[in-house]
């Protein structure tokens, strides 16, 4: 990724494409992906929890709809993500490597780092109980640290409500940016939804589109951020 030349990165829980009206439109989720005009986005709940967890997101229209393609982070046929969490990157971006991790705690939870461009994303869906939380910073870091050094980037939904606390294994390592309430979306109360960031990248976080009127295609508003290499 070249010092003058920002990739713009955003993070969206689809909530498996189920709207504030309870109506799972897949359609509406991805003219909202296409509004955001990323580079990178990361998606929470791309999947169905039932079963073989098909994707909530039809595949072949995903490109069509937003120039984006589904980094190949499933490990079967069916689904868009792994543990929910699924990449799409534009298609001139070269993938390199993909690693999957397992997460600790109550619920089945995982994480997914995407090498691309000279850039890690990696992207996280955090458990509900802050003790399964800390375990899971714990696991992402200790296996990020074992990767080749690389830029690195975390996006995702930290289901985290403090600002002040539930973090710090993380902080201590990266740089955490929360730019503001983004859940429930119909009246924002909590900052669940964050990027983090190593010392090699400036990151600037920019407003994600509003939604003028009407139901939202999630019960999340997605962020955005602009992600360049330290000059």
């Amino acid at each position: 990724m070249s010092a003058i030349t920002p990739l713009r990165l955003a993070s969206y829980n689809i909530r498996a494409s189920l709207g504030t009206d309870l109506r799972r439109d897949p359609l509406r989720v991805l003219e909202a992906i296409s509004a955001l005009q990323a580079d990178v986005v990361v998606l929470q709940e791309a999947d169905h929890r039932m079963g073989a967890r098909p994707a909530a997101l039809p595949r072949d229209m995903i490109e069509s709809h937003t120039g984006l393609r589904p980094v190949p982070v499933a490990e079967n046929a069916v689904s868009l993500g792994w543990h929910g969490i699924a990449v799409l990157a534009r298609p001139d971006l070269e993938v390199s490597d993909i690693h999957r991790y397992p997460l600790p705690g109550l619920e089945p939870r995982g994480a997914v780092a995407v090498d691309l461009a000279h850039l890690r994303v990696v992207g996280v869906h955090l458990g509900l109980l802050r003790h399964s939380r800390r375990m899971q910073l714990d696991r992402i870091r200790t296996a990020l640290a074992d990767l080749p050094q690389r830029p690195t980037v975390i996006l995702g939904d930290f289901n985290e409500w403090s600002r002040k606390v539930g973090l710090g294994r993380l902080a201590r390592h990266y740089t955490i940016l929360t730019p503001g309430r983004t859940y429930p979306s119909t009246l924002p109360l909590g900052a669940l939804d964050r990027v983090a960031h190593c010392d090699a990248l400036q990151v600037r976080m920019l407003p994600a589109p509003v939604k003028a009127k009407g139901s939202h295609p999630s019960d999340h508003l997605p962020i955005l951020a602009e992600v360049r290499a330290q000059p």
